[in-house]
């Protein structure tokens, strides 16, 4: 059956009046033009799905064109060229997309290991590690013969607590008695080490350096 291209509906095949050997796809029509792919020859193409099942399928090389509307052309309607009894048939462009999307797929690109942070005890050791440890804060008692030792005079325990405190070597976390308790500390070494304690006794209530 003859017809005139502008009279068949897009997505038709054809072939033209005359030139029986060239086929070709009706895309869209206007007024003006009708946009045609023509096919180039027929390759048979076999590749694997993602889950492994075998496809294979007749690739049309195709070329868009454009011809007249009132190009005299012969639908193809017959059983030989008809989709259904026939392998599947695609054209090669389309083809290509597929395979390249499937191929894609499948090799994504590795994810990037996130590197894991520090934990806080590893960082704690390498902090230790650069020297930054705070100095060890004196004990009164500590801080009273570091005094005695750098002074020629006798003190008492007063006179002790306030050197102590002007040096920034020891102040009183808020007792009443401050002085009272380092007496009796001073006292209980000098009970306790005899000849090695870091005082002695100079007068009533004061002390000096021992050595």
């Amino acid at each position: 059956m003859q017809t005139y291209l502008d009279q068949l509906t897009p997505g038709t095949r054809f072939r033209v009046v005359g030139v029986p050997d060239l086929t070709a796809t009706l895309v869209r029509c206007t007024p003006c033009s009708a946009t045609v792919r023509v096919d180039g020859g027929v390759r048979e193409i076999e590749f694997e799905e993602t889950d492994g099942t075998p496809r294979r399928f007749h690739a049309r090389r195709a070329t868009t064109t454009t011809w007249s509307p009132a190009t005299l052309v012969e639908p193809i309607f017959d059983s030989e060229d008809d989709a259904s009894s026939q392998p599947e048939e695609i054209d090669m462009a389309t083809a290509t997309k597929r395979t390249t999307k499937r191929t894609v797929s499948k090799k994504q690109a590795p994810k990037t290991a996130k590197k894991a942070p520090a934990s806080k005890p590893a960082a704690r050791k390498a902090k230790a590690a650069t020297g930054e440890a705070k100095p060890k804060k004196l004990s009164a008692i500590d801080a009273a013969a570091q005094v005695l030792a750098a002074s020629k005079q006798p003190m008492n325990c007063k006179e002790l607590i306030e050197a102590m405190a002007a040096k920034k070597l020891w102040t009183s976390p808020g007792g009443k008695t401050p002085h009272q308790t380092l007496y009796s500390a001073i006292l209980r070494e000098v009970a306790n080490k005899g000849k090695d304690a870091r005082f002695k006794k100079a007068e009533r209530g004061k002390f000096v350096a021992n050595g």
